[in-house]
């Protein structure tokens, strides 16, 4: 099958959840200003959000985290639950440490963006979750990770004995935050083996993507330094 040329492959759809109109539109702005993005819909809630995206179907969901009615988190928790094959969210907050991005995450949101982000990162977010990968920020998520888990260390979760080494440098490089090609460069082995040991983390922690796996990681005791 001949591929599709960047040109001419369809723009990514995109829905924007925020209960500021004035948000919305400088999201919108921003980023139907790219020809490969479109703005499809919006909502000013999550009760608002959840029909919406699943008649739209976009590839692409910005999530205020803090809505009213039904918060951002909620939104992504039914959204994910609902639809076959459910959108990359990417929920939206005003600042790194906010405990409601952490559960956002956990819920399965791809990553989380700050409102403050410049153009040209809000573009790059919305095209990296588009393709599959996360969009994390590792110190972050370190800091909302260790204040949800309890302060005296206990038994690791036990599918972190079934990691195989390999799996486990993979696990380590993925929280933070490369992409399976940075990986593949880093470890030396190519991109279709990182794909296949990715896969296989997420298979064995339980989780929908790597943003689920790095959080799992951090709440299941597993050593991210090797020793």
């Amino acid at each position: 099958m001949t591929a599709v040329p960047a040109a001419r492959r369809p723009p990514l759809r995109i829905v924007l959840a925020d209960d500021e109109r004035m948000v919305r539109t400088a999201l919108r702005v921003i980023l139907e200003a790219e020809p490969d993005l479109e703005v499809v819909g919006e909502a000013a809630s999550g009760a608002e959000a959840v029909p919406l995206v699943r008649s739209l179907a976009p590839d692409v969901v910005l999530m205020d985290v803090r809505m009213p009615e039904i918060d951002g988190i909620r939104a992504t928790e039914q959204i994910l639950a609902t639809m076959a094959e459910p959108p990359r969210i990417v929920v939206v907050t005003t600042f790194e440490n906010d405990a409601y991005v952490y559960d956002a995450l956990r819920a399965g949101a791809a990553g989380f963006l700050l409102k403050r982000s410049d153009p040209d990162e809000l573009i790059g977010a919305v095209r990296l979750v588009a393709r599959g990968d996360c969009l994390l920020f590792p110190e972050a998520v370190r800091s909302l990770a260790a204040s949800h888990t309890p302060g005296a260390p206990g038994p690791a979760a036990p599918w972190v004995a079934r990691l195989t080494d390999r799996e486990a440098d993979v696990l380590r490089l993925m929280a933070t935050g490369l992409s399976n090609h940075e990986m593949s460069e880093r470890l030396g082995v190519g991109p279709q083996t990182v794909k296949t040991h990715v896969a296989a983390v997420l298979s064995k922690t339980g989780s929908r993507d790597r943003t689920q796996a790095v959080i799992a990681a951090y709440e299941g005791g597993f050593n991210m330094k090797k020793s």
